[in-house]
């Protein structure tokens, strides 16, 4: 846990593709089976990828499930909350078709919100949403806004004015996710614009992981903060590689 305000703050945002590793288009045609029904490997997959947020002092999780028949019951935002020893976790289930799949994105992390919300996004096929954590000091004073966005550009553009809606006058703000969208398309967006929230310079490939291609995994930060580090880790668990970002709090926003 990162103890001063001039200490960077490790955050990171990963799509876990249900637990399932995938090493090429042909895995993903040939194992789509596995995204209704359990596999032998989901579960030690899962162990590697809680083994590797332990480092961390906040998590955001896309593409998960909150216990369904082909997680076997498991809800895997707790299931990685606790194998890698956060104290605090949340989710919320984006589409529930029980007893199949319960699609879920959520988070982690070292310190308890002071607040949060979950947001359903507009979107012409149903199923997208966003979650707000507002933390004390203890974690910065940072806002904290996770999503995972469509895959349409219009949808997204909606998506992205509801989610600066969300960011609040004088709050240190990070925005990340899955938010399927390039530095280009989040830089010109006039409503990021305006709140100040711009993505991180040089966003690194996340996707596919086999031999990434396209920055879809993205951080944005608000007045106040800066990136110390942006990297994809080199870990082949998902379809995504996790973005990690150690975030510095400079100033105060205002």
């Amino acid at each position: 846990m990162a103890e001063s305000p001039n200490t960077p703050y490790r955050l990171l945002t990963y799509n876990i593709q249900v637990g399932l590793h995938t090493r090429d288009y042909g895995h993903m045609v040939s194992g789509a089976w596995r995204h209704l029904w359990p596999s032998k490997d989901q579960h030690s997959n899962l162990a590697r990828i809680a083994e590797m947020l332990s480092g961390f002092d906040f998590v955001a999780i896309q593409e998960a499930d909150a216990g369904s028949l082909r997680t076997r019951r498991r809800n895997q935002i707790e299931f990685l909350a606790r194998e890698a020893g956060f104290d605090h976790c949340g989710f919320i289930v984006t589409r529930d078709l029980h007893p199949v799949a319960r699609h879920c994105h959520g988070w982690m992390s070292r310190a308890a919100p002071l607040e949060q919300q979950a947001h359903s996004l507009p979107s012409r096929i149903p199923g997208r949403a966003a979650m707000r954590l507002r933390y004390g000091e203890e974690l910065g004073g940072l806002t904290i806004l996770a999503a995972h966005l469509s895959l349409g550009g219009e949808d997204r553009r909606k998506q992205l004015r509801y989610i600066a809606g969300m960011a609040g006058a004088g709050e240190r703000i990070v925005m990340l996710g899955d938010l399927n969208s390039g530095n280009e398309f989040l830089r010109h967006h006039p409503d990021l614009h305006e709140k100040g929230l711009r993505p991180v310079p040089d966003a690194p490939k996340t996707y596919p992981s086999w031999r990434p291609r396209r920055a879809l995994d993205q951080v944005l930060l608000g007045p106040g903060l800066q990136a110390r580090r942006v990297a994809a880790l080199p870990i082949h668990l998902s379809d995504h590689m996790p973005l990690a970002v150690d975030v510095e709090v400079l100033d105060s926003p205002d």
